[in-house]
């Protein structure tokens, strides 16, 4: 049984470490940016993620998944390849993107799979400081939660990291509880030239891109839309604004079940 476990383990070793290097070989890391900002815009579309669009108007940060493969052959478990720009509050605009890596490796039977695209918010600072070890697992510095989804459900969720995810099988409220997010020097290096750590590129912007650009200024459009909420003008100094007579209002009336979902009412599904 000893034997058969240590074969499992370095068979998944020698498969991971082997998918690492054809995937750093064979992505474009300027496609990655390009998919992820499809990603954004689709997903954002959808009538159903107005939760997501209120986030992105106060987020401190921003994750996108294109591609996060869940389920295969023998080793079931989930990975994806992402990016990570950071807001910054004195600057008034989006970091450059850093690389990441997202999974969740598990050993089991699983047959299949499926893929979906993964954005998370990052609601707090801890949230973007998390980002600069170089490995850390959701949930545990950071906690993260489930969005919600549906038209009109706009729950407060209570976390560092919000996720919300989209896919043709049947799991959008998806919680990422226990995956792996991992820097990834490699393509950060062969995208920018020189290698540098997240917290140089998000925080010291000791490079820059013009590939970046486009979902940098998508970005900044959800933030802009935020506050661009119609202000109430004050009367002229000069003319006093009249009193308005306080004129007893109807209560509006309360649909039974109304309200949105609590969390526990969620549908959280771990990878």
């Amino acid at each position: 049984m000893k034997v058969l476990t240590v074969v499992l383990m370095l068979f998944v070793w020698t498969w991971a470490a082997t998918a690492q290097a054809q995937l750093t070989r064979e992505v474009d890391p300027q496609q990655v940016i390009d998919d992820a900002r499809e990603t954004l815009h689709g997903i954002t579309a959808n009538p159903d993620y107005e939760a997501l669009v209120a986030d992105l108007e106060v987020a401190r940060g921003v994750l996108i998944f294109p591609r996060v493969i869940r389920g295969g052959f023998f080793v079931g478990g989930s990975g994806g390849l992402g990016v990570f720009l950071a807001w910054d509050d004195d600057r008034g605009d989006y970091s450059p993107a850093a690389f990441y890596s997202l999974g969740a490796v598990s050993l089991g039977l699983q047959f299949g799979g499926e893929v979906a695209e993964v954005v998370m918010v990052a609601k707090t600072q801890r949230a973007v400081d998390s980002l600069f070890a170089s490995a850390f697992r959701l949930g545990g510095d950071a906690s993260v939660a489930a969005g919600p989804v549906g038209a009109g459900r706009r729950v407060t969720v209570t976390a560092d990291f919000i996720s919300y995810a989209r896919s043709q099988g049947a799991f959008m409220g998806m919680s990422l509880e226990g995956s792996m997010l991992r820097i990834r020097d490699d393509f950060n290096e062969s995208y920018y030239g020189e290698r540098l750590r997240p917290v140089q590129i998000i925080e010291g912007r000791k490079v820059d891109a013009p590939g970046t650009q486009a979902l940098r200024q998508d970005l900044l459009g959800f933030r802009r839309a935020g506050s661009a909420a119609p202000q109430p003008h004050p009367a002229p100094a000069d003319e006093p604004a009249a009193a308005t007579p306080a004129v007893p209002q109807e209560p509006a009336p309360v649909e039974p079940g109304s309200g949105g979902l609590t969390i526990e009412e969620l549908q959280v599904e771990r990878l």
